[in-house]
């Protein structure tokens, strides 16, 4: 028996990238917060929900922020003899966090718009709309700072969709003044509050089911052991069958693969050690996976890399 350790780059490249989405992150905080506080104040003055439920919008922006810093850091601490993949799905769990966050805080926005639809109220159009374009503002610029890195990690994605959503309930509040100043319907305050929280429902949804699918370690999207090992007998002949493949993701960028592999008796007597590195290369181009540990099997030995 042989075995061969693959050496992964992927950690260091992961640390510089973390520490500049932390610096994103805490300047993204810094002008959320404050406009978020200018949004309570805004609605309490113009005695608009619409903004009120945009400034609890921009509280759950603050809380997953923070959050989001937080697991960065402890994602950042190198593995060890007991954690030996590290503490990266702290990220993942901060995503899942901030789902289920957005859940309660819509479900008290939901409530306020009912009973302000039930028992309308006037609001203040010329105030709501500049504090709408604030907020506004400070969404298209928290988007521009987190754009590219979304694509990369799910933690700064369930933040960069927060960003995107409020900066179309901004809008959605903006066309509401707009409505209220022209015709004076009041009742499109709430109506434009429920239409924000469907719009947070959406996301949150989406949030916790991408955080759900790596917490339960099942295989990343679009991708299972099937389509692995198909394409791997299409371009290694020397693959007979598979047994105990496993396909999971300890993040969503850090994709893990192990598999027991039998070859065709015409090739018991290959390198082993050189197919399997070929295998290892190939999975790491192909797909992404990181981390991958074949054993290959013949009639009078097992070979683990």
């Amino acid at each position: 028996m042989a075995e061969i350790r693959k050496k992964n780059p992927f950690s260091e490249h992961l640390f510089e990238y973390r520490n500049v989405e932390k610096k994103k992150l805490s300047f993204s905080l810094s002008i959320t917060a404050i406009v978020m506080i200018i949004e309570i104040i805004g609605s309490i003055l113009t005695n608009s929900i619409a903004l009120l439920s945009d400034a609890g919008h921009m509280f759950t922006h603050t809380f997953a922020i923070s959050i989001s810093l937080v697991a960065i850091l402890i994602a950042k601490k190198p593995p060890c003899h007991h954690r030996t993949f590290g503490l990266y799905r702290a990220e993942v769990l901060a995503a899942f966090i901030n789902g289920l966050f957005l859940l309660l805080v819509v479900s008290i926005i939901i409530y306020e718009a009912i009973q302000r639809l039930i028992n309308p109220e006037e609001v203040l159009g010329y105030q709501m709309l500049f504090i709408a374009f604030i907020g506004l503002f400070v969404n298209i610029l928290s988007i521009a700072i987190l754009h590219g890195s979304h694509k990369k990690n799910m933690n700064i994605r369930g933040v960069f969709y927060h960003m995107i959503s409020d900066a179309v309930s901004s809008i959605g509040i903006i066309l509401a003044a707009i409505i209220i100043l022209l015709t004076g319907w009041n009742i499109i305050d709430p109506l434009v509050s429920l239409l924000i929280s469907g719009l947070i429902l959406y996301w949150a949804w989406g949030i916790l089911k991408e955080s759900s699918r790596v917490l339960l370690e099942t295989a990343p999207k679009g991708l299972d052991v099937d389509i692995i090992g198909n394409d791997l007998k299409n371009n290694f002949s020397e693959i007979k069958n598979f047994n105990n493949m496993h396909l999971w993701t300890i993040t969503p960028e850090m994709i893990v693969f192990s598999a027991h592999i039998s070859l065709k008796e015409k090739y018991h007597n290959i390198n082993k050690e050189k197919f399997v590195s070929k295998i290892n290369s190939y999975l790491n181009s192909k797909y992404n996976i990181i981390e991958s540990t074949i054993q290959i099997s013949t009639d009078v030995e097992l070979i683990t890399c």
